[in-house]
């Protein structure tokens, strides 16, 4: 079988003028960026369209293919004649080096150009990269130069698109030298890796470039002795910063590879940042189109809970219809399987992993009032008795299993999960939520680790502990919680698959975010800047004389 790169190399892409008019996008409010792709210059947005958001169970070794289901979904519903769009989130190159190689989806459900939109794109996450670090550079210069706002502490950080761990921990030094009125300063810091950075969880929340301003300005960039916030706006950093995202504020159109048109945009990692594609993305796919099939990064307790306790807020919108991903395979990691055997029929590991599944399928049903399909990514070794067991135990849960081929057969594959899709789509029970707004911050925590999570409680570390009461003593209240954790458990824990019980989250740090809009409380031993594995991607993706590629996938 051909490679994902092979195949994407193999397909005939349309001129991205002619997928534009399938969204009624005139050529003025098209910015061409080569043939095939292009940015969409619009200001009027009027979300109409029905909204379907993808999420998935926690990932395994294994894999899920929620990229690739969200993509053949959106093909299957062209077939069955719907006028749709995708909105997608955009690759980082740290985990296209590192771990998994790329995130255009696979097989016959992908986007295209596959290379372009994995290597660099538009540029989106460079500007994001130097709008970060201008600030970063702002703030030492301001300290270099007599510290007028008295900035105590520094809480914003570097960042590069790229996992590094040797940049987690640096000693950043400035010497003065003979320069009347400067001084000589020393601190511990570390990069994030871009992705986790606030600005591009303010890229991806702000809905104009009036708002980004505004959301760049309010950036906490540390503390002065009074234990006050300064900000990037008494910096005058928010001009500079929202001039190199001008043109990245704005979504990129593309395509499938059955040219269904795809807007990718924004980047933000759902395990250490909220996890969605841009607002401006979703705006974009729900005016243009009359069904927009978006996704939420990671399992459903991370990007999906995201997704629908703070982006659902924030941008004033509520999908339709879930989908959940899962495979057999996957389902059977979760229940304990060898990964060497997982071609092999295995009843009892698959019972035992399907609890997963079906939490997250409880909390889309139960918490949030969201009707839901489950999607099972079909493999040529799950048996009938494994895929019957599946079925059953969804039905009896009220969810509809359904086993998709996109991967092989693109849309065609992917048509009856369309179908139940659709007859989801006429719901109207309003969204509910995980949480209150109103709840103070150790109270929102409370009820998605004991809710969504199914834990029995949380503790704090001291750091925690003092950084919730600054935020209070700064008058902070009423946003969204980001929770950072590992995303192969439900727990904080990655070793405890399948559905854990009595478990306690540590929350080990609390961060305010406030040009996002959200308090980011950071859980067990996650890491804000990734680290390659012992054999990388990197080392397998190579380019010829001829400027072939391969090993991208």
């Amino acid at each position: 079988m051909l490679s994902d790169i092979e195949i994407a190399e193999s397909c005939k892409l349309k001129d991205i003028r002619s997928i534009a008019e399938k969204l009624a996008i005139g050529e003025d409010e098209l910015e061409p960026y080569g043939k095939y792709k292009a940015k969409i210059n619009f200001k009027n947005f009027a979300p109409k369209a029905k909204l379907i958001l993808v999420t998935a169970i926690n990932p395994t070794a294994a894999g899920e293919g929620k990229t690739t289901v969200s993509i053949g979904l959106a093909d299957a519903l062209s077939h069955l004649g719907k006028k749709v769009c995708l909105a997608l989130r955009e690759p980082s190159l740290g985990p296209v080096f590192g771990v998994k190689g790329g995130a255009a989806g696979g097989g016959y459900a992908q986007v295209v150009p596959m290379a372009d939109i994995n290597l660099h794109f538009t540029g989106d996450l460079h500007a994001i990269t130097s709008a970060n670090n201008l600030l970063c550079a702002m703030i030492d210069n301001h300290i270099f130069r007599g510290n007028a706002l008295d900035i105590q502490k520094v809480y914003f950080h570097r960042c590069m698109d790229m996992n590094d761990r040797a940049l987690r921990d640096i000693v950043l030094t400035c010497k003065a030298g003979n320069m009347k009125g400067c001084t000589d300063y020393e601190r511990h810091e570390g990069f994030e890796i871009t992705a986790a950075s606030e600005v591009m969880a303010v890229l991806c929340l702000a809905r104009d470039l009036k708002d980004l301003k505004e959301r760049l300005g309010n950036i906490v960039v540390g503390v002065n002795s009074k234990g006050g916030y300064v900000y990037a706006r008494q910096l005058n950093a928010q001009g500079a910063m929202a001039t190199l995202l001008k043109d990245a504020i704005n979504p990129n159109l593309v395509q499938t590879l059955e040219g269904t048109p795809a807007i990718v945009h924004g980047g933000p990692f759902a395990n250490i940042a909220h996890g969605c594609n841009s607002v401006r993305a979703t705006y974009a796919a729900m005016t243009f189109a009359d069904y927009a099939v978006t996704e939420a990064g990671f399992g459903a307790d991370l990007g999906a809970e995201k997704f629908l306790d703070a982006k659902c807020r924030i941008a004033g919108i509520a999908p339709d219809c879930v989908v959940v991903v899962a495979t057999v395979k996957a389902l059977k990691l979760h229940g304990g399987a060898d990964k060497k055997l997982l071609s092999e029929s295995n009843i009892p590991a698959l019972k035992a992993g399907i609890p997963n599944l079906l939490k997250h399928v409880e909390n889309m049903q139960k918490i949030y009032s969201r009707p839901v399909v489950v999607a099972m990514n079909r493999f040529a070794t799950d048996t009938e008795e494994e895929i019957q067991t599946v079925m059953q135990a969804c039905s009896e849960a009220g969810a509809q299993a359904i086993f998709t081929d996109v991967f092989l057969k693109g849309g065609a594959g992917g048509e009856e999960l369309a179908k139940a899709v659709l007859e989801k789509c006429k719901n109207k029970e309003n969204l509910t939520y995980a949480y209150e707004l109103g709840d103070d911050v150790k109270t929102k925590i409370q009820k998605i680790v004991c809710k969504v999570y199914g834990g029995a409680g949380v503790t704090y570390s001291e750091r925690a502990e003092e950084a919730l009461k600054e935020i209070e003593s700064n008058g902070v209240n009423g946003l969204p919680v980001i929770i950072a954790k590992t995303q192969y458990s439900l727990s904080d824990d990655a070793k405890k698959l399948a559905r854990p019980q009595g478990f306690t989250v540590h929350v080990r740090d609390v961060v305010y975010k406030g040009g996002a809009g959200f308090i980011v409380a950071i859980a067990g031993d996650i890491m804000l800047m990734p680290g390659l594995g012992k054999v990388p991607c990197a080392e397998k993706i190579d380019i010829d004389e001829n400027g072939v590629i391969t090993g991208l996938s």
